[in-house]
C-alpha cells in the first residue's frame, strides 16, 4: 500500500514536472539531464539508508555478541548454570534474540553485584581479624586489597566463609586466653597491692577495664607480652611469701625467746598465717603488699634490737636453774667458766639465740637426768650424814654427866637418845648399802660419784 502510493505520487510529480517543461519549452536533452540527476540522486538516497540498516544490523550484531561474551563470562565467573539455553538464544530475529538474552543479563549483573558484595564483606571480616591477631591497624575498609572478579563462584565463597570461622574461632580462643591472663594479672595484683591499671596497660592500652571486650588486642605479641607479665607477677608473689615466711619464722622464734604477749602477736597475725600456707591459697588482697613486708622488717629489727638483752635474762634464768639442780644434787661443774663464755657469746653478737637457749635445755636436761641417776645415792648420803650427826650428839650426849638430872627437858634428850642408839646401830648397813650403790653407779657411768666436787667413797 506504501509502495503504491509512492508509486502514484511519483508518477503525479513527474506528470507535473513535464507539464512545467513544456510550458517553459525545455529542450529534450535538458530533459533528459535533468530525469538522469533525480534517478542519481534516488540512488543515493537508497545506498544512505541500506548503509545505514547494515550498520544497524551490524550494531545489533556486536550487542548480541557482547551481551552472550558478557553472559558467558558472568556464567562463568558466578559458576551457575544459565537459565536459557543457547538454542532458545538464537531463535528470531537480532532484536528479538537480544531481548531474549536481557533478562538473564540483568539477573546475572544484578547477582554480580550482590555477590560481590557478598565477598568484600568477608574478605574485609578476614582482614580485619588477620590484622588483629597479627597486631595491626585496620580501620578504614578502604585500605583492604581488593576482591578479584575472575571467580565469583559460591564455593569460593563458601571457601572464604570456612576461612572466616576459623579465624573467628582462632579470635575467640585468643580473646578468652587475653581474658585469663588479665584476670590472673587482676588476682595477682590484688594480692601483691600493685597497681593493676597499670600493670595491664603497660602491656596494651586496650586490656584496660574499661574497654569493650571486643576491642582488645588479641595479638601474638599481646598473649607473649600478658604471659610474661604472669610469670613476672607470679615470680613476685613467690618472692615475696619466702620474705614473709622467713619474717614470720623470726617473729616467732624471737616471741618464744621474750615471751612476747598474744596481744602483741595479733599484729603480724597476717604474717604468720603465711607460714603454714602454700602459694596457690595466699589469695587475700594486700597479703603480700609491700607495706607488710616492711612493717614486718621494721619489726624484727626492733625485737632484734631487744634480743641480746632478753636473751642474757633468760639465759640468767636457765642458769639459775642449772646451778640449783647441780647444788640440790651437789655436783660440782665449772659454773663460772661457762656462765663467762655464754656472756662472751652473748655480748659479741655471734649466736643464735635459739641455739643457745636450746644448748642451755639440752644442758637442763642432762643435769636433770644425772640428778636423776644420783638421787637414791644422795638419799642414802643424807641418812648416812644424818645418822653421823645423830652419832656425835650420842657420843656428846654419852659424855655429859648430868644427862639423868631432874634437869627441865631431860627426858626428851633421854628419848632422842634411844632413837639415835637405833640409828647408830643401822650405820654399818648403810654404809655397806650406800658403798655398794656407789660403786654400782661408778661402773655404769665409768667415772668417780663425786660429791661437791670430791670422790665420795
Amino acid at each position: 500500500m506504501v509502495n503504491g502510493q509512492i508509486e502514484t505520487t511519483c508518477d503525479t510529480l513527474l506528470r507535473e514536472l513535464q507539464h512545467i517543461w513544456d510550458e517553459v519549452g525545455e529542450s529534450d536533452a535538458e530533459r533528459d539531464h535533468m530525469l538522469l540527476q533525480l534517478e542519481q540522486e534516488c540512488l543515493q538516497v537508497y545506498r544512505r539508508k541500506v548503509d545505514q540498516a547494515s550498520n544497524a544490523k551490524a550494531s545489533l550484531q556486536r550487542a548480541l555478541a557482547d551481551s552472550e561474551a558478557e553472559l558467558a563470562s558472568l556464567i562463568s565467573r558466578l559458576g551457575d548454570r544459565p537459565s536459557l539455553d543457547r538454542s532458545e538464544v538464537r531463535v528470531g530475529n537480532l532484536r528479538e534474540q537480544l531481548s531474549a538474552i536481557q533478562p538473564q543479563l540483568d539477573e546475572l549483573r544484578k547477582k554480580q553485584e550482590d555477590r560481590m558484595r557478598q565477598f568484600v564483606d568477608v574478605k574485609a571480616r578476614i582482614e580485619q581479624i588477620t590484622a588483629e591477631i597479627l597486631g595491626l591497624v585496620q580501620n578504614d575498609v578502604s585500605t583492604y586489597s581488593p576482591v578479584s572478579e575472575d571467580d565469583l563462584s559460591l564455593k569460593r565463597l563458601d571457601d572464604y566463609h570456612s576461612q572466616l570461622q576459623a579465624l573467628q574461632r582462632e579470635k575467640n580462643e585468643r580473646l578468652h586466653k587475653v581474658l585469663d591472663y588479665v584476670g590472673t594479672i587482676h588476682d595477682l595484683c590484688a594480692v601483691l597491692g600493685m597497681d593493676f591499671f597499670k600493670a595491664v596497660t603497660e602491656v596494651h592500652p586496650s586490656l584496660d577495664d574499661s574497654s569493650s571486650v571486643q576491642s582488645k588486642s588479641i595479638s601474638n605479641d599481646t598473649l607473649d607480652k600478658l604471659a610474661r607479665t604472669v610469670t613476672s607477677l607470679r615470680q613476685e608473689k613467690k618472692q615475696r611469701i619466702k620474705k614473709l615466711q622467713e619474717l614470720g619464722t623470726s617473729l616467732i622464734e624471737m616471741w618464744s625467746l621474750m615471751d612476747t604477749p598474744p596481744e602483741e602477736q595479733q599484729l603480724f597475725q597476717h604474717v604468720t598465717c603465711l607460714l603454714s600456707m602454700s602459694e596457690d591459697e595466699v589469695c587475700v588482697q594486700q597479703a603480700l603488699a609491700l607495706d607488710n613486708i616492711e612493717q614486718a622488717e621494721v619489726e624484727v629489727e626492733r625485737l632484734d634490737t631487744l634480743k641480746a638483752s632478753k636473751t642474757k635474762e633468760l639465759v640468767m634464768k636457765k642458769q639459775e636453774e642449772l646451778d640449783e639442780i647441780y647444788r640440790q644434787a651437789h655436783m660440782h661443774p665449772d659454773l663460772i667458766s661457762m656462765n663467762n663464755k655464754i656472756m662472751a657469746a652473748i655480748d659479741s653478737g655471734t649466736f643464735d639465740p635459739a641455739e643457745l637457749l636450746a644448748s642451755m635445755d639440752l644442758q637442763i636436761s642432762e643435769a636433770k637426768e644425772e640428778a636423776s641417776s644420783r638421787r637414791e645415792i644422795m638419799e642414802k648420803v643424807e641418812k648416812w650424814m644424818s645418822a653421823c650427826e645423830e652419832e656425835n650428839w650420842l657420843d656428846d650426849y654419852s659424855r655429859d654427866q648430868n644427862r639423868y638430872s631432874a634437869t627441865r627437858g631431860a627426858h626428851l634428850n633421854l628419848k632422842r637418845a634411844e632413837r639415835a642408839r637405833v640409828t647408830v646401830n643401822k650405820l654399818p648397813a648403810l654404809v655397806e648399802s650406800l658403798v655398794a650403790k656407789a660403786r654400782l653407779w661408778e661402773e655404769e657411768h665409768g667415772l668417780s660419784f663425786l660429791y661437791d666436787g670430791l670422790i665420795l667413797l
